[in-house]
């Protein structure tokens, strides 16, 4: 596990407990810029996966990151893994922070959207979740090392600007992302009050 930063208070705070930390630019805008840097970096040509566990996921499971890499070690291999559970309340359907993935029937993500997909005609929103199985997004990714590079070398996609999603640019340009259902139950941190609430777990 290595933790990358260009923030010298968290590699402070990392070293302070024996990790490993990896300063990184600062120019970065994603996470998987940064990752991408780390593999290129770091014992650069070892690397056949990179798994990016991101710090808006602090409740993560080590179940969660087993299944992750089996997703990777399936054939046919996938270039891109990542995982989802199903939404289980209409105010996360419908909460655009709460990224939504729609799956073809071999697992393959189709399209992510902070809209529910897909949109159900006919129907009262309240009672969409009881019509489709609508899958939430955990922000968890595991690459192929050179598929990882490769990425980083593409431009801003015209669905990735739309949505504020990098994953649609790595599907516009053809990359499979396998999609595997987990049960982990995603505390992401998007807001100040979603801080809170992880602080209030925390404190328990």
């Amino acid at each position: 596990m290595i933790v990358a930063t260009d923030d010298p208070r968290i590699a402070e705070c990392v070293t302070a407990f024996g990790g490993i930390i990896h300063m990184t630019r600062s120019d970065h805008l994603s996470g998987t810029d940064r990752c991408a840097e780390v593999v290129a970096n770091y014992h650069p040509g070892t690397w056949t996966w990179a798994l990016n566990i991101q710090g808006d996921e602090p409740f993560l499971t080590p179940n969660a990151i087993d299944q992750l890499i089996e997703v990777l070690k399936a054939s046919p291999a996938p270039d891109i893994a990542t995982l989802a559970r199903p939404v289980v309340h209409t105010a996360q359907l419908f909460n655009p922070n709460v990224v939504k993935v729609v799956r073809a029937e071999n697992g393959r993500a189709l399209y992510f959207s902070r809209h529910p997909v897909p949109f159900f005609r006919d129907r009262d929103q309240e009672d969409w979740l009881s019509g489709f199985p609508y899958l939430q997004h955990i922000g968890l990714y595991g690459f192929r090392a050179e598929v990882l590079r490769q990425l980083t070398e593409l431009p801003p996609s015209s669905l990735e600007l739309a949505e504020s999603l990098e994953q649609l640019r790595w599907l516009e340009n053809g990359y499979s992302i396998a999609v595997a259902l987990t049960d982990y139950e995603s505390i992401g941190i998007d807001t100040p009050e979603d801080l809170a609430f992880a602080q209030q777990i925390m404190d328990r």
